[in-house]
This record gives C-alpha cells, structure tokens and sequence, in this order.
C-alpha cells in the first residue's frame, strides 16, 4: 500500500476543549463514591483517602483547565500520519542558527505535560543563564495512544515501533543530525533508537538509565536470588539492587496495565479513579503536592496531566504500551552511541556508574543530582535543563 504524500505532510494541529465538557468533568468529580478510609497510617494501601478527597475538591472548586489550555495552544502544535497512525508533536525552533535538534519523549504517567517548563530555557538560553551555543531546536511528540496522538486500533505499537517513528518524524523535519533524550517509557525508546542508530542520531541522554546487567535485572524480575557467577563490586552497585527488588515488588499498576488494559475501563468513566490510580504511591513525588508537601510539583502540575488524559480519554489506550512491550525496563541494550547519563536521587534507582560505563561504552556525561525524581523536567526543571546542556555539548 502506498502512502500519499498528504498522509505525510506536517500539519498544524489546533484544539479546543468545550465548556460542556469540562461541565461534565466537574460533575462526575462531584458525584464520586469514596471508599473507607484506608487501614494502616502510611501509602502502602495505594493513594490514601484523604489525599483523593483534596485532590476531588481542588479539581472541583479551583483548578483552571484553561490556563494551561492557552500555553499548550499557544505552542507551534502539528500532526503527521507515520507507520498509519497520526503523531501530535510539538516543534520549536530556537532563534539560534546553530541550535542542535532534540527529540523529547514522555513516559507514563506524564505526558507532553511534563516538558513545558524546559521549552524556553533551551530554546532561548541566552534569556534563561545559557549561551547561544547551548541552544536546541526541541520536538516533543506525544506517543501513540497518549494525548493528541492517534490510538492505535491494532497491536504492533511496541517501543521499538515508536522509535522507529520517531527517527521518521525527524526524517521528515529536515534534521540531518540530531540528539534524543528521554525518561520513563521516553527512556525505553530512547535507548531502542540509539540501538537502532538511524542516520542523524548523534547522542541520546536519559534520566532513567537503562545500565542492569541483563542477568541481574531477569533474577531480580523473577523475584530470585542473583546467579552465583554475579559479584557486585562496590555500594552503588548493591544499592541499585536493593532499589530495584522494591521497584519489581510494587508494579501492580504496571502488570495490570501490561495484562488487562481493557478491565481498566472506569478510568474512562471516572476521573477521580482514574487519579487515584495516577496517584499512586509508587510513583510518591505526584501525589505529594496532595498530601502536603510542597516541593516539585504543583496541584496543578498534577491536574494538568491528569485533566488531558481525561479529556482525550487516552487512559486506557496509553496503558496498552505496557502490554505492547517486550523489552526489559532497566537492562542494558547494546548502545554504542555517545550516551549522557542524570542519576537523580528519587529515580526508581540509581544506576551505579560501573554499569553505565559496561552499558554504554561511548559515555560521554554521568552525574548524580542533589535532587530529583523519576520526573525531573517536570519537577527540577532548571537542574534537568543544565543538565541537557552539559550533558550534550560534546555532540555539537
């Protein structure tokens, strides 16, 4: 089947939420069924009652989708069709000739969301404590299922898939040479297009190092003992595996997005559920601006993120990603390109350098934050920024 060149060219995308649909939300918000209050004093039940109940109220009575309706629209949105299925980006050039293009890429359960705040700093970083010379074009898509992206309507859409599309979307931008960075699931399909190597990509750099070594990660997986032939050789590395026996103990939400995406569906029907879920202790720094603490994310921040999935009900259909991939989270995957590594603090762990320099043995950038968590353009925007701009220089 061939492919019109009117199903490849970049459109301008617009959208616009109605009030009657923000009515609705207010309403199903105010009509929540609660549960009883949890019975232990901590998280370790999922979101507790009184954080979902400020979180209802605060969505109900105060947030303002409209504020950051007008930032999204007033960014240059386009959409082209890859592979079959339309792709939402965000493309801003910087005013700086020599601007190195980056591809951005979220996870779950952010969105474009959570890159907003790093939008100016490197576009125009002459006005934000930068050079011209740390200047970036940045591309920020949603992925399938997420967002202003098309929803897949057959299997297939896999991490490998995405970055495969990704290369194209730069392909067809006109970016002979260009970076790639990502975290969370945009860490995944990071490292799968520096596996891939597609012509132009110089660098990547990630926030969620993918460093285990694949025999370390399998018996972790697993729930077993490491083999007898592994030898951890210094305190990060046995940090990193304490670390990631309680990341695999608490992925719930990931193996029931992962195997039953579709038994999801009151996250459709309800939106106070559907936070509750993207709530969840597991992934604590979210629901802290919640549950009193002030420091990262805002309330609306959170309800930012959370209010776009509800209005292009893309719940479900970006939980498929879970079930689609085949690849694991955090082992290495044979990259040879130059790669930049961040080791924030509060990431699910922190990959010791010994095995980001056995993954990736082009590494050009490795440095451990004071703080920072899974999300750190979202939440440390200027650490994360100075980082991309260190980071990244080299591959000028």
């Amino acid at each position: 089947m061939s492919v019109t060149p009117e199903a490849t060219a970049i459109r301008p995308f617009t959208f616009e939420f109605p009030d009657a649909e923000l009515e609705d939300l207010r309403r199903r918000i105010e009509a929540t069924r609660f549960p009883e209050k949890e019975t232990v004093e901590d998280q370790s039940q999922g979101t507790q009652l009184a954080t979902i109940q400020e979180l209802a109220r605060y969505w109900a009575t105060e947030y303002d989708w409209r504020k950051v309706e007008a930032k999204l629209k007033a960014l240059p949105n386009f959409i082209t069709e890859i592979d079959g299925l339309d792709i939402h980006f965000i493309h801003i050039r910087s005013k700086h000739e020599n601007a190195l293009p980056l591809i951005v890429t979220h996870g779950w359960p952010s969105s474009i969301m959570a890159h907003l705040k790093i939008i100016e700093p490197l576009t125009d970083p002459t006005a934000h404590g930068g050079d011209a010379s740390d200047a970036f074009h940045l591309v920020i898509p949603s992925m399938p299922g997420y967002g202003f992206s098309g929803k897949p309507t057959k299997t297939g859409w896999s991490p490998e898939r995405i970055a495969r599309a990704w290369a194209e979307l730069m392909k067809r931008l006109g970016y002979t040479k260009y970076a790639a960075q990502g975290g969370d699931w945009g860490a995944i399909v990071t490292d799968l297009m520096g596996v891939q190597q597609p012509e132009g990509l110089v660098g990547i750099h990630t926030n969620m190092p993918a460093v285990v070594p694949p025999a370390i990660e399998a018996a972790i997986a697993a729930g077993n003992p490491l083999p007898s032939d592994v030898t951890l050789t210094n305190d990060e590395e046995k940090a990193a595996v304490e670390q990631l026996n309680s990341v695999y103990r608490h992925v719930a939400y990931a193996l029931m997005m992962g195997s039953i995406p579709q038994s999801l569906t009151a996250f459709a029907d309800s939106p106070v559920g559907l936070a509750a879920f993207m709530l969840d202790p597991g992934l604590e720094l979210i629901s802290r601006s919640f549950a009193g603490q002030k420091e990262g994310l805002t309330r609306d921040d959170v309800l930012d993120n959370i209010t776009l999935f509800w209005l292009t009900n893309t719940a479900i259909s970006a939980s498929r990603l879970y079930a689609e991939n085949k690849t694991p989270f955090f082992g290495a995957k044979g990259v040879t390109l130059p790669v930049a590594v961040s080791v924030f603090p509060d990431e699910l762990y922190q990959a010791p350098k010994s095995w980001a320099e056995q993954a990736y043995p082009n590494l050009i950038h490795y440095n451990r934050l004071p703080k920072g968590g899974h999300f750190p353009a979202w939440e440390q925007p200027e650490l994360f920024v100075e980082e991309l701009r260190t980071g990244l220089r080299s591959l000028r």
